[in-house]
């Protein structure tokens, strides 16, 4: 008799695009097991159907109700064969129950490598992978000294954070003095030197034996801290067409943090004026909802069963062209467009592929609405970003 394929899922309701997960692995005979903090009933119909079962626990956060979770999963069925969430707010959670589980995947002790951003810059240095000057400081008068050899405007984060949340540019030692007393005590930050130029992803999907089986880029139009600073709309676009230096260090990052049987999301910084990379820092997990369907729009693929048949088989299926640039452009409720939604619908019928309701979590950062299109034409995409966000003058 086969052993039945066993995959537990943290959170497999949050965000809702990732339930498709949860379908896919159902539908390649996989034994697909959730665990999270809601009530049952709160479930989609879909996810319902999805999971063999659900074990709702008092939070998430309470390690011992999650674990005891799992316990009862591993009695009921047998060994545990994969745990994930696929969010990087619970790859620490996702790691621990691995180790205590030994299940495949990273870690408890892999967790400073891929989550701590001074442990990235040492692994980038020890590759010989170019990364900004910069170092975690121990106190206030430590900031002030490393500030002085970095010189202003420096970058100031959480050495361990998700995002760009608590990130500042500070332009000043005024503005220093005043983040310094204002800082979150119970974190440890990392200051770095200011690089011009734009940030630019390389992510995709890993497959057991560490071998990349698909990949895409992310280009942004303003840097995610100027979205929260400034205000400013935000759009997206994954390129059908790659350039190979990012390419081939993204390969090099594969290797250098041994990534395995998962999705990664690597930021580089593209300098200016002389357009080379600079690593800025790893994540592995999927890059943020909703790239995660952008991939699909882009590449006229299924990357959710893409992903089941990797964990279940080793085994990536799709041929990948790459026909079209695919872009996610936010919008504001306060902000008054010259266009309207409906209008747009009608004049880019052809190119439009889904408009958004943005998940509270995310508006600060992807707007209150999210329009998506795709065209195989970048000068359309152009067009299409620039009628977008066309606000009444004088607003």
């Amino acid at each position: 008799m086969t052993k039945q394929f066993n995959f537990i899922m943290i959170s497999p309701h949050f965000p809702k695009n990732y339930e498709t997960f949860a379908l896919r692995l159902k539908e390649n005979g996989i034994n697909v097991l959730g665990i999270a903090d809601v009530e049952y009933d709160e479930l989609s119909e879909v996810l319902k159907n999805s999971l063999t079962e659900y074990y709702k626990v008092d939070s998430l956060e309470n390690y011992d109700s999650v674990y005891r979770a799992v316990g009862f999963f591993a009695h009921k069925y047998g060994k545990i064969d994969r745990i994930e969430s696929n969010i990087e707010y619970w790859l620490e959670l996702d790691a621990k129950l691995r180790t205590d589980f030994n299940v495949f995947g990273f870690k408890e002790d892999d967790m400073d490598s891929i989550k701590t951003k001074s442990k990235m810059k040492e692994i980038f240095r020890k590759k010989r992978i170019s990364v900004a000057k910069g170092r975690v400081f121990e106190n206030d008068e430590d900031a002030r000294e490393l500030a002085k050899e970095l010189q202003f405007p420096i970058i100031v984060k959480p050495n361990s954070g998700v995002g760009a949340t608590d990130t500042h540019k500070i332009k000043s030692e005024s503005e220093l003095n005043t983040f310094l007393e204002n800082k979150n005590n119970n974190t440890t930050y990392i200051m770095e030197e200011y690089i011009a130029g734009d940030v630019v992803t390389f992510d995709g999907l890993v497959n057991k034996d560490g071998e990349i089986v698909f990949y895409s880029s992310i280009i942004h139009n303003t840097a995610l801290l100027n979205v929260f600073d400034d205000e400013d709309d935000m759009y997206f676009y994954l390129p059908k067409e790659i350039p190979a230096d990012l390419v081939k260090l993204g390969e090099r990052c594969v290797k250098a943090f041994n990534i395995k049987e998962r999705f990664f999301h690597f930021e580089f910084f593209r300098t200016e004026p002389k357009g080379k990379l600079m690593a800025l820092e790893i994540n592995c997990r999927p890059p943020g909802w909703p790239t995660i369907d952008m991939f699909n729009y882009a590449n006229d693929i299924d990357i959710f069963n893409e992903y089941a048949t990797v964990v279940l088989k080793n085994q990536f299926n799709a041929k990948l062209t790459r026909p079209y640039n695919c872009v996610y452009i936010s919008r504001k409720d306060y902000k008054n467009y010259v266009y309207s939604e409906q209008s747009i619908r009608e004049r880019y019928s052809k190119e439009i592929v889904d408009i958004l309701e943005v998940p509270t979590q995310f508006t600060g950062m992807l707007g209150n609405r999210g329009l998506i299109f795709r065209s195989e034409n970048i000068e359309k995409i152009e067009e299409i970003i620039n009628c977008v966000r066309e606000v009444v003058k004088g607003e």
